[in-house]
């Protein structure tokens, strides 16, 4: 270990109290310059030479280098980096037009389009025959979340080279639909080089009017968005458009409670009827667009072509299944209970209650016993599902854990699965929505009756009924009274869960908040609320 020294003070620096070691070896350099590193130079040694000739003069020694080191040095660099030629110079490559002009020509022999060019470059466009696809717009219309039947649809769909949407994701494939009286035209276009990119943007933004609406499955958060960020990143706005109706929300709303996943794939098979054969899985996409660009064969951008071809069309099969299926006031008679649930749902999120009140009345005239549960098809290996039962015990895992917590939050009336879209519907889930929806309705009396029903059943949902009904009681009706009845029986049917090992905080909490409160209320029975009628009492009473 060799001695220390301390490096001189220069400029009022604090490296003054730094102590370094000599003969401290020196940084490895890459290979080739490997064999040029001298072993007993270390980096102290290194600083104490250059101090040294400070100290006594000025004067520095010239470092000579030697021109065969410097020819040697560079006659190995050559040899790293692999020279194509014996004279050491690159071989010319060709201009980048040329070599996207080439990937064109070959990506429209493969697929059977044209080639469009422009000042901006070049892409590839292919466009099949027209479809006769019959759709009632005016029916179609009147289901919620639509477009008036005068705004023109434009379907979109897209294949990128991954499933970001940040600035490396490009959509190389989009395909377009969009009906010309009663026949469906599509058309594709094709990037052939990432750098023509501005023509494809050009030629999207002319085939979107800026009065159309987008129809895409799932484009909200995937296709539309990086379509956006690609034009961002060229410095343009994105096309303007009227509207975004995205398909994947409706089927999930819809549908999903009778298919095990909504991928576009399984609605067409559920939905449609249609089974596809030999097509291509999205994570093969990238892969083959990515090994075309590197020089490969384009026949293997056929098949990813035709499954967009595929999805674009299904997208519009599917809006016509919707309006013959569920916007025909007559069709809508026979469509499975569950879809009539889930479009009651759908017409009470636009506020439309006399419509959602029709389609779970139709629900519920029809017996479902377990023909949802029946249609679910899962895939080949995968697990059976979970069913979810209302006498589960509170610590179950099928069930979200109740440690108490609030005592006026969570104790409202829930049906099992309430807030998954893949639970079964069952008569009790249309029953409970039947009675939310007669209540905002202005029809108390009717929903009082249902949650009577519903209070003489077993199970958690009675005690969550009892709640209801003593709301109502309370509230609506102004029957104090019953509301404490109704109550007190809720405290019993807790009492007996509880002996059977199955804990209700939260419910148990919120009955005897509400059993403290009508009890100290004068026993007294008040007339009911009309409605638009001011309730009698004392001026600035609470009810």
């Amino acid at each position: 270990m060799g001695t220390s020294f301390r490096p001189r003070r220069r400029g009022g620096r604090s490296d003054r109290h730094v102590q370094l070691r000599c003969r401290l070896p020196g940084l490895y350099r890459p290979k080739t310059r490997a064999g040029y590193r001298r072993p007993d130079l270390g980096i102290a040694s290194f600083i104490r030479a250059r101090c040294a000739g400070r100290r006594g003069s000025r004067r520095r020694t010239p470092v000579i280098v030697s021109t065969r080191d410097l020819s040697g040095r560079l006659e190995r660099y050559r040899a790293s980096i692999g020279s194509p030629t014996t004279s050491g110079l690159p071989q010319p490559t060709a201009p980048a037009g040329a070599r996207a002009s080439d990937l064109a020509d070959r990506l429209a022999v493969a697929l059977d389009g044209e080639v469009t060019s422009s000042a901006e470059g070049s892409i590839v466009r292919c466009e099949g025959i027209s479809r006769r696809l019959d759709v009632d717009r005016a029916r179609l219309a009147t289901l919620p979340g639509q477009p008036a039947a005068d705004i023109p649809l434009v379907f979109l769909d897209t294949e990128t080279t991954g499933l970001a949407t940040a600035a490396g994701t490009i959509a190389f494939l989009i395909g377009l639909g969009w009906w010309e009286a009663d026949r469906f035209r599509q058309v594709q276009l094709l990037l052939p080089d990432q750098g023509e990119e501005r023509a494809l943007l050009t030629a999207l933004e002319a085939t979107i009017p800026a009065h159309s609406w987008l129809v895409t499955y799932n484009g909200r958060s995937f296709d539309w968005p990086l379509i956006v960020a690609r034009y961002r990143m060229a410095r343009r706005p994105p096309p303007i458009h009227a509207g975004h109706l995205d398909l994947l929300p409706i089927v999930r709303r819809l549908f999903r409670h009778r298919m095990p996943d909504a991928r576009l794939q399984t609605a067409e098979a559920e939905l449609l009827g249609l089974r596809r054969i030999g097509d291509v899985g999205g994570w093969e996409i990238p892969g083959r667009y990515l090994e075309f660009l590197r020089g490969g064969s384009a026949a293997g951008l056929v098949e990813v072509v035709r499954h967009n071809d595929q999805d674009v069309r299904s997208m519009a099969q599917l809006l016509a299944h919707l309006a013959d299926g569920l916007a025909d006031p007559d069709q809508r008679l026979t469509a499975p209970p569950g879809d009539l649930a889930g479009l009651s749902r759908a017409y009470a999120r636009e506020h439309r209650l006399r419509e959602a009140l029709a389609c779970l009345n139709a629900a519920s005239d029809r017996p479902l016993g377990n023909e949802a549960s029946s249609r679910v098809v899962l895939p080949p290996g995968s697990p059976p599902p979970v069913s979810t039962t209302d006498d589960a015990p509170w610590w179950s895992p099928r069930r979200p854990a109740d440690f108490g917590g609030r005592a006026n939050g969570g104790a409202g009336i829930r049906s099992p699965g309430h807030s998954r879209l893949d639970a079964v519907w069952t008569d009790e889930r249309i029953a409970i929505d039947r009675a939310h929806i007669l209540r905002r309705l202005g029809r108390p009396a009717e929903a009082a009756r249902i949650w009577e029903g519903l209070a003489a059943g077993p199970g958690r949902t009675a005690i969550q009924a009892t709640i209801e009904l003593a709301k109502i009681h309370e509230h609506r009706l102004r029957d104090r009274p019953t509301a404490l009845a109704v109550a007190l029986r809720g405290l019993d049917l807790l009492e007996r869960r509880r002996r059977m090992g199955r804990y209700e905080p939260t419910l148990e909490a919120d009955l005897r908040r509400r059993v403290s409160r009508l009890s100290r209320s004068p026993a007294r029975a008040t007339p009911a609320r009309i409605p638009g009628q001011v309730s009698p009492g004392r001026p600035g009473s609470r009810a």
